[in-house]
């Protein structure tokens, strides 16, 4: 019987409820990983642990006690976490003289306390085994930017950085972390962002997907989650044990201009 490249591994999907988190914990699951999944919408999170066999922890990332929480449950259930998979987050599009300040808070706190905090807490574990994988993902707003996005775009940007400090430090220990950088990725979330660029813009919502989200690409659709889980799956092999701190660009050509 073939052994799968990520079996006797233990996998952290954050926001695997839907989106790419689903897709990436169906393909970690699906390579022989032990997945648990968190996230704070209950119902579609534990329907997503049950149909891979996995573990579900609810719990608001926003928080730092929910995030411990997560990584000791995970803990746990399996002894060790040998990959962790930073995917939880949210759009929020406003001008930077209208952006909410508590909207601001909330976007840092998810999008990159929790990162920083989760990996601090599997850290110890992926020492102690001399092998890991963090894998961030992040966006291509990690690496450009776009008006009504600050949030966001300081977010992620954030990510990448965090990406190349932790890549620097785990090294030396045969832990590897790498951000991925998508563009605009076909999920519950983006069809969301879709709706309220057509509101700040003035514009219907496919000229939004069509002169917004694909004007800068080569490739002129939005990409399916699966081809954002296929990279990150392969991130987490031994084949990939010699790539880290990079940010792996999935977006359609926008940034080869």
């Amino acid at each position: 019987m073939n052994r799968k490249p990520l079996q006797d591994k233990v996998a952290i999907v954050t926001g695997g409820a839907n989106g790419i988190g689903l897709a990436i914990a169906q393909r970690l699951a699906a390579d022989g990983a032990s997945v648990i999944i968190g996230d704070k919408q209950g119902d579609d999170g534990r329907a997503a642990a049950q149909s891979i066999g996995g573990l579900f922890v609810e719990g608001d990332l926003s928080r730092h006690a929910d995030c411990r929480a997560l990584v000791e449950q995970a803990m746990q259930a399996h002894g060790a976490v040998d990959i962790l998979v930073n995917n939880a987050g949210f759009q929020s599009i406003h001008a930077l003289e209208d952006f909410p300040e508590e909207v601001w808070s909330r976007m840092m706190a998810v999008m990159l306390t929790a990162p920083f905090l989760l990996t601090k807490y599997v850290w110890p574990s992926m020492m102690a085994r001399k092998w890991g994988r963090v894998v961030n993902i992040a966006s291509i707003h990690g690496l450009v930017a776009s008006p009504n996005k600050a949030g966001y775009v300081t977010a992620k940007h954030g990510l990448v950085g965090l990406t190349r400090a932790a890549a620097l430090e785990g090294g030396p220990h045969g832990i590897t972390v790498n951000a991925i950088c998508p563009a605009y990725v076909r999920t519950p979330l983006v069809q969301n962002q879709i709706s309220a660029q057509a509101r700040v813009r003035g514009l219907s919502e496919d000229e939004v997907v069509e002169k917004v989200m694909l004007e800068p690409a080569a490739i002129k659709r939005l990409i399916e989650p699966e081809e954002v889980a296929g990279v990150a799956a392969f991130l987490c092999t031994d084949e990939a044990g010699a790539i880290t701190g990079t940010t792996m660009q999935i977006d359609l050509g926008w940034t080869a201009r």
